[in-house]
C-alpha cells in the first residue's frame, strides 16, 4: 500500500497491524512471502539491509503486515543506522493500532546479545512482542529446539512473562498455519476493549 519513513504518513489507524522485524538477513521478506502466500510480495535479498523503509500491506482487507527495516546491520554508516533505529522506535512507540511485533530470531544460532536487547526495548517502552524462530529447516530439529529453549531460558532470567512463540520454515509453510490463526485471534479482539 505504502512505503515511507514518516509514522504519520502511515495509513490511517484503523485495522489492527502487525509490525515484522528482526536483525539484517534472518529470513523476513521470504516468512512475510510464506505468511501471504505470494512469493514476490517482499523482495527478497542475499544483500542485508534491503528494507529501508516501512512497508505496510494490506490483507484481505482486514489487516496490515508491515515490513520493518532489520537491526544490526553493520556495514551501514552509523548516521544511517541512526536514522533507520529512530523511524523505527518512531512507529513502534506512536502507531496506535499495533497490536504486535513479530521478532524474528535465526534458529540456527545460540541466542544473540542483540535479539535479547532488542527485546528488552521493546518490554521498556511497553509494546507487545511475540518471538518467531525461522530457517527451521536448515538445521536439525534437535539443534533448533535447543537454540529455542536456550534463548527462552536466557528470557527468563529477566522476564516474568514470556510471550508466545513459533517456529518457523518458510520451505515447508512451518508455522504458517499457527502465525495466522493467532493474526485472525488477535483480530477478532482489535477494537472490543476501548
Amino acid at each position: 500500500m505504502i512505503s515511507n519513513t514518516d509514522v504519520a504518513a502511515c495509513p490511517k489507524p484503523d485495522k489492527p497491524e502487525y509490525a515484522f522485524i528482526g536483525r539484517s538477513n534472518v529470513g523476513k521478506s521470504s516468512l512475510i512471502n510464506m505468511l501471504t502466500n505470494q512469493s514476490k510480495l517482499a523482495k527478497t535479498s542475499g544483500t542485508p539491509g534491503k528494507t529501508q523503509l516501512i512497508n505496510h500491506f494490506l490483507v484481505n482487507d482486514s489487516w496490515y503486515l508491515v515490513d520493518l527495516p532489520g537491526y544490526g546491520y553493520a556495514k551501514r554508516s552509523m548516521s544511517e543506522r541512526e536514522k533507520w533505529e529512530k523511524m523505527i522506535s518512531n512507529y513502534l512507540q506512536k502507531r496506535t493500532n499495533l497490536i504486535t511485533v513479530f521478532v524474528l530470531i535465526d534458529s540456527r544460532h545460540k541466542p544473540q546479545k542483540i535479539d535479547l536487547e532488542f527485546l528488552q526495548r521493546l518490554g521498556s517502552w511497553g509494546i507487545p512482542f511475540n518471538m518467531v524462530f525461522t530457517k527451521a529447516d536448515k538445521s536439525t530439529q534437535r539443534e533448533v529446539s535447543k537454540n529455542v529453549r536456550n534463548f527462552i531460558d536466557m528470557m527468563k532470567e529477566d522476564w516474568e512473562y514470556i510471550p508466545r512463540s513459533f517456529v518457523t520454515s518458510t520451505i515447508k509453510f512451518l508455522g504458517r498455519k499457527d502465525m495466522l490463526e493467532y493474526i485472525a485471534e488477535l483480530n477478532d479482539g482489535f477494537g472490543k476493549d476501548t
